[in-house]
């Protein structure tokens, strides 16, 4: 099967937005042994539009088009898609009822340019968006099979999961149902995560699981992407696959799915209190901390201050004071100064049972050592309330 990509928008072609949405795509894709063969980009323009899906239905078998979906004047792609099609645009009265209760929950009344979004080409196929008020849509143009995605990251996350790669599975005689796990970890980059993870995959039915990895600084991404006959046969195959991997990579998972380490580490206070002291990182710990939901009853204090001795001693001193004056049940302070070739960290940890110091030279500029600073000061803290040792080596520091 012949697949292209095709995501619009003068944001994406200029390069004021990055494409991630692209590059999700097509992993996902690749992911599931369907594979990409173009990618195209193309901005809010009719004339461009009207030749990009004519040269993709002239090329393609499948064509998933992202973004332009939209109630402003610039969202072209219902449009453009009729015309494509060489059929008019119809309302789709559901979908216009789904957009009006939407509003009505929210005591609003709906903008009169949101009836746009319910207008579909005639005799498109309808596919639903539960999180948004951009329902996707799928037509057939020329000899290609056209599948409208809106722009918003996670309403087209779920749509191509739920929704598109079924029925391209199904295309190809693969009909069953997908899902992908995903493990977060720190401390350990790809290769040393693929070779404690060696003959997964084996032990899954041949073609049933494609174990992959992601790195992105400081964390890296492990996947399992699996495919079976129905959800109870998926579940079978992915449960054991799913234990195994948690068993080889241990203490080193810091979160799974769409869980998170700062979420990880608010959970884990469960009635306590935390107060942050960092150096050099800028306030990126009390940041990513107060996003997580149910934050603000955990997080007392936040406090950034300039460059100090990056050692232990500091760090507890620095943790112990911060304790006493914001009256928080946990404190941690997170020192951290660049040197050549490096950084030195400091980490102290201080609660009403104890106190721990953690220490470490980070590899890297001084970008890799503010970010590895934040992450690290935050595993310490979740493993530390986790019960779990907090002085596991990581890949990213030297020893000795």
């Amino acid at each position: 099967m012949r697949i292209e990509i095709l995501c619009t928008g003068d944001e994406i072609l200029t390069g004021k937005t990055i494409n991630t949405n692209y590059s999700h795509i097509a992993r996902r894709l690749v992911e599931v042994d369907l594979g990409v063969t173009w990618g195209t980009v193309v901005g809010d323009d009719r004339d461009a539009l009207r030749a990009a899906f004519r040269e993709a239905a002239a090329r393609a078998d499948v064509v998933i088009v992202n973004g332009g979906l939209g109630p402003t004047v610039d969202d072209l792609s219902q449009e453009m898609a009729a015309e494509a099609a060489g059929v008019p645009l119809v309302l789709h009265a559901p979908w216009l009822a789904r957009m009006e209760a939407f509003y009505a929950s929210r005591n609003r009344p709906m903008p009169p340019n949101n009836r746009k979004q319910a207008m579909l080409p005639q005799g498109a196929e309808f596919i639903d968006n539960p999180i948004g008020t951009a329902c996707g849509f799928a037509v057939t143009i020329g000899g290609a099979r056209f599948y409208f995605t809106p722009g918003v990251p996670r309403e087209m996350h779920r749509m191509l999961d739920e929704q598109i790669i079924p029925r391209l599975l199904a295309m190809e005689g693969r009909a069953g149902v997908t899902r992908l796990k995903r493990f977060h970890s720190f401390g350990i980059g790809e290769s040393r995560a693929d070779q404690m993870l060696s003959g997964l995959e084996a032990m899954a039915p041949e073609g049933a699981v494609k174990l992959g990895f992601q790195a992105h600084y400081p964390q890296l991404e492990t996947k399992l992407a699996a495919r079976a006959a129905d959800a109870a046969a998926l579940e079978a195959i992915l449960a054991p696959l799913e234990a195994e991997v948690r068993q080889r990579l241990g203490n080193f998972i810091i979160a799974e799915d769409e869980q998170s380490l700062e979420g990880a580490v608010i959970a884990a206070l469960d009635v306590g209190t935390l107060a942050v002291t960092e150096t050099l990182t800028g306030g990126g710990i009390a940041a990513r901390l107060v996003q997580v939901p149910g934050a603000e009853t955990r997080f007392r204090q936040g406090l950034v201050l300039p460059p100090m001795a990056a050692d232990g001693a500091t760090a507890l001193a620095q943790a112990a004071r911060l304790r006493a004056e914001s009256g928080a049940s946990h404190a941690l302070a997170v020192l951290a100064a660049v040197d050549k070739g490096g950084g030195r960290i400091a980490i102290g940890l201080v609660d009403g049972g104890g106190e721990v110091v953690r220490e470490a030279l980070l590899v890297g500029d001084r970008e890799r050592v503010r970010l590895g600073a934040a992450e690290m000061g935050l595993d310490v803290l979740r493993r530390w309330l986790q019960g779990l040792p907090v002085d596991e080596a990581v890949d990213f520091e030297r020893r000795g």
